[in-house]
């Protein structure tokens, strides 16, 4: 797509639904999230002077007519934001399949005026409403003739116009990284994981888990992934032919290393390479014949749809809805039906028949055995997350190990973040097949100063991938004091690559070792940082581990006060969030949870807006949604502290409505990594590993490694669509160091989501979207540079 600086910038005030009817409904089987675009479509719509209205019961309700399809008002989707499911109903629908029933469907449609749809669905159901429109003109040219709608309505509601939005728990559908409820269903299968795992440690028991995913194993396999499972069974990737006696081969040995449990994940659609299914009782009784080890079998079942929505799938949902009314409001008859989904962190739009195509062609392919195709088409992140469980998951015999007798220490810097210790993990294995010692060093430089570094092995990382916090401890200690005792524990230990893992100290911390070369040869060799900090305030990444995990915290707890303040009615909490200057907590738990407002120090604020904001939440106080939420980032204004904000709304608000507050604090930084956390923590690490061992062949020279490049420290971040290696050097330029973050920071381009979604007048630049992509079809080489 064209830049942004091609044309003039693109805003959302210039669109206008006046005299438009857009109708949303959720259509074949539910996912968390579903009722967060429901929300954000409903007010979006509302936001632009449209009408909206539900279709109840999906598909069934649009044939059926009646008190099925009826206007909303704004607070119609009050307090849907935290409940899984969908509100308005899903069902299957027979008659929608019969031209009768689409026919019925469109009489009901053309009778309120309604010829924009919002499908929430799986793929089936965004098929049958392509077809669904490219019926429409023929549909109402039927009813003129039997007298049902006159000429005149024919030609005023002649185009339907239509845009998905995919809500699928099993992520199967192809063009979109996320669907809308996967990273719940993910969230609901790593609890029962990691409670299961703590019975089978005191039993050394073998549990086998069956998740959803008929025909699509993301599920089993990030699952896998996330926690660490001896063997995954999925469609698309079949045992080669033999596998039971690997699979059984491999428990034993993991058995002799003292692991006391064996976790196997097995897709609901698994099969072998004959296309013959492997359940979960076939893979138990196989297990205790042939090894006689005590195992239990565990189906997870509707458990995974079911709970509240993740932040991830919140944020997800309420960026899709909005995307889907822009896309609608400026549909033509020309542009095809489309799927508004995310890929990286951008938004884009799909033809929605070319993701169906290419979902059924993976069917396909599996259905004939390609099944290396299969993984291909299901695209780059799935492969990757395929060839790192390949990666992590079987330790190769030491005879099989190649040597390259180079030495690399992992350490943690800063404050501790969820999912820290899954990247140690994935470092430490990575480091090891690539056949290097790894090193693991205590309490960060300050603990490296001292000489507190050991070896690590393969087996001493079993199971980090689901604790919380830092398992090496990490200190926010900066190198520059250590220099001379660290170089002499590099050289001691005969240290020839760093990767740090740690939030904004690591960063300066590489600034400074790098600095430090002219003078100390040992920092001469290569170095890599992996971001890691609830705070996301890494200069060179859109995403830091930890931060998703801390978002969860925030939105739970947000929910649980909206709860309560629901109960007393007209009563407004200030809740203050962690971030140093940075307002990445604030402001996406603000649009997670469906708060009012959130202070930030990017977005100056002053004491107009203190009191637009007291007088918008009087006004909602008028309504029947008579409570509010304010988060407040804790660096936000050194003036206006949480103190002032709450004694200020306290005042303002007399008679009203009354106040509190509530300071999150460290349990931010606490808690079991989520699964995003614990995948991206693992894939990132082990990508920076991979650049580690490539960096010290290439710096190799007559017996030593030397490097004293800028290129050779860098920071490993994610950045729109892709991971990139970026010398620190050059995100100088892109860092504030008085305050500690980057100068220019994508979420902020989500800042008026939240305020439209909380009925604030607002700007609103939409340049990025708005261009049809297409779906790309990945080559092979591709997979190695690319997506999480």
């Amino acid at each position: 797509p064209p830049s942004a600086m091609d044309h003039q910038p693109k805003f959302f005030e210039n669109l206008s639904g006046t005299g438009k009817a857009i109708g949303v409904l959720t259509s074949g089987g539910d996912a968390q999230g579903m009722n967060a675009a429901v929300r954000a479509v409903v007010r979006m719509g509302i936001y632009v002077k449209a009408k909206v209205y539900f279709v109840y019961e999906g598909y069934q309700g649009m044939v059926d007519g009646a008190d099925n399809i009826v206007e909303v008002s704004w607070e119609s989707v009050s307090s849907i934001l935290q409940v899984g499911g969908t509100v308005i109903g899903s069902a299957r629908c027979k008659s929608f399949r019969t031209r009768e029933g689409r026919l019925q469907a469109a009489y009901n449609l053309v009778q309120r005026g309604i010829t924009n749809l919002c499908v929430i669905g799986g793929d089936g159901s965004l098929t049958g409403a392509n077809l669904f429109r490219e019926e429409w003109s023929g549909l109402l040219e039927e009813l003129a003739q039997k007298g049902k709608i006159d000429e005149e309505a024919v030609k005023k509601y002649a185009y339907l116009n239509i845009v998905g939005m995919v809500g699928s728990i099993d992520n199967d559908f192809c063009g979109t990284d996320m669907t809308i409820g996967t990273d719940s269903a993910l969230h609901r299968i790593i609890e029962v994981v990691d409670a299961i795992m703590t019975t089978a440690q005191s039993h050394q028991r073998t549990f086998v888990l069956e998740v959803m995913g008929r025909h699509c194993g993301y599920l089993a396999l990030v699952s896998a992934l996330a926690c660490g499972a001896d063997w995954v069974f999925i469609p698309e990737y079949p045992p080669e032919e033999g596998w039971e006696d690997s699979m059984c081969v491999k428990l034993s040995e993991n058995r002799a290393r003292k692991k006391r449990l064996n976790i196997i994940i097995v897709a609901e659609g698994a099969i072998d390479c004959h296309n013959k299914p492997i359940t979960s009782e076939k893979v138990k009784d196989l297990v205790v014949q042939r090894l006689g080890f005590d195992t239990r079998v565990t189906i997870l079942g509707h458990v995974q749809r079911g709970g509240t929505p993740s932040a991830f799938d919140r944020i997800l949902a309420s960026r899709m809805g909005v995307e889907a009314v822009l896309a609608l409001l400026e549909a033509t008859p020309d542009t095809p039906a489309c799927v508004v989904s995310l890929s990286g962190n951008q938004a884009v739009r799909l033809p929605l028949m070319e993701c169906v195509q290419m979902t059924q062609e993976v069917q396909k392919a599996m259905d004939e055995g390609r099944f290396v195709e299969a993984v291909r088409l299901r695209g780059r992140s799935f492969e990757n997350n395929l060839n790192t469980y390949k990666l992590l998951s079987h330790k190769k015999p030491d005879a099989e190990l190649p040597k390259t007798n180079f030495n690399v220490a992992v350490l943690n810097v800063g404050a501790p973040a969820a999912g820290m210790n899954a990247a140690v993990r994935a470092a430490v294995r990575v480091g090891i097949t690539e056949g290097h010692k790894m090193f693991a060093v205590i309490d960060g430089f300050e603990g490296f100063a001292r000489g507190k570094i050991k070896e690590i092995s393969w087996g001493d990382v079993g199971g980090w991938t689901g604790q919380g916090g830092s398992i090496l401890g990490t200190k926010r200690t900066l190198p520059a004091k250590y220099l001379e005792k660290i170089a002499d524990q590099m050289r001691t230990n005969n240290i020839n690559a760093l990767m740090v893992i740690g939030g904004f100290e690591a960063y300066l911390g590489l600034l400074e070792l790098s600095a430090a070369r002219e003078k100390y040869d040992e920092f001469c060799v290569p170095m890599v940082m992996v971001p890691a900090t609830v705070s996301n305030n890494v200069p060179g990444s859109d995403f830091s581990i930890g931060a998703d995990t801390a978002l969860n915290t925030i939105t739970d707890t947000c929910d649980r006060i909206k709860q309560s303040a629901s109960g007393t009615k007209r009563r407004v909490f200030i809740i203050e969030t962690m971030g140093g200057y940075c307002g990445y907590l604030a402001n996406m738990g603000a649009l997670a949870a469906g708060a009012d407002a959130a202070y930030i120090f990017e977005e100056q604020f002053d004491i107009r807006e203190l009191q637009a904001n007291v007088e918008h939440l009087t006004e909602k106080m008028k309504t029947s949604i008579q409570r509010g939420l304010v988060l407040r980032n804790e660096n936000c204004n050194e003036n206006y502290t949480t103190d002032f904000i709450y004694q200020l709304y306290s005042e303002e608000g007399k008679g009203v409505f009354d106040c509190r507050k509530n300071v999150l604090g460290h349990m931010q930084q606490g808690g079991a990594p989520s699964p995003f956390d614990r995948n991206f923590g693992t894939k990132i690490s082990a990508k920076a590993m991979q650049w580690i061992s490539k960096k010290l062949k290439e710096t190799y020279r007559k017996g030593k490694v030397f490097a004293n490049t800028d290129d050779s420290v860098c920071l490993l971040g994610m950045r729109r669509r892709n991971l990139v290696f970026q010398p620190v050097a050059e995100l100088k330029n892109e860092t504030d160091f008085v305050h500690r973050i980057p100068m220019e920071q994508w979420w902020l381009k989500l800042r008026p989501l939240m305020k439209i979604l909380a009925k604030y007048k607002t700007s609103y630049d939409v340049s990025d979207s708005g261009q049809l992509e297409h779906v790309a079809m990945h080559s092979p080489k591709e997979a190695e540079t690319g997506a999480i």
